[in-house]
């Protein structure tokens, strides 16, 4: 079964699981936020996701870090940052079992 990562109220999260829904493909939703990011999870993620591609440096979690986080950011310390803030992952991230999808646009998951 597929596993949808995301938060509950982000609008692209939500038209994911509408897009999965809607053509009738099962899967798990699991809330960064509530659920968490456990360090074998992330390292799962990144088996397929480079740290820095998943780094999401646009979101109000990151704009929120104290300077001195955001500095020199390199491989190790995004995974400690991830690890602490699960909402700096880019979401959704669709797990399909065979590749990890990063973000969503109208039409991504036709080919499911």
């Amino acid at each position: 079964m597929m596993t949808l990562f995301g938060i509950k109220n982000c609008d692209t999260c939500r038209k994911a699981r509408k897009a999965l829904d809607g053509k009738g493909q099962p899967f798990q939703f699991h809330d960064l936020r509530e659920d968490g990011l456990s360090a074998a999870l992330l390292e799962h993620i990144l088996e397929q996701v480079p740290v820095l591609t998943l780094l999401n440096k646009r979101s109000t979690t990151w704009r929120q870090l104290p300077d001195e986080d955001k500095a020199e950011v390199d491989a190790n310390k995004a995974r400690e940052l991830m690890l602490a803030n699960p909402t700096l992952l880019k979401r959704p991230l669709l797990d399909t079992g065979d590749e990890i999808r990063v973000g969503f646009r109208d039409g991504d998951y036709d080919d499911l």
